[in-house]
């Protein structure tokens, strides 16, 4: 029986341990929000531009000087 219980006593260490660290995770607050730092996003430009609303400019007529 003293053999058995020396065999146990490792494997219930271990068990004890690992409850521990399990409790620990459980009952730990959450992890703050990480900030941007200060950075600027980089956008890839696309959709509607700024000047959307303006008509096209025209294009100057060619004259011809034949004549």
């Amino acid at each position: 029986m003293i053999i058995v219980a020396a065999l146990l006593l490792p494997l219930l260490a271990l068990l004890l341990y690992g409850m521990d660290l399990i409790e620990d995770r459980l009952t730990a607050r959450p992890p703050e929000k990480r900030q941007a730092n200060g950075r600027r996003l980089r956008l890839i430009p696309g959709g509607q531009h700024k000047n959307a609303h303006r008509p096209a400019r025209r294009q100057p007529e060619q004259q011809s000087r034949a004549a």
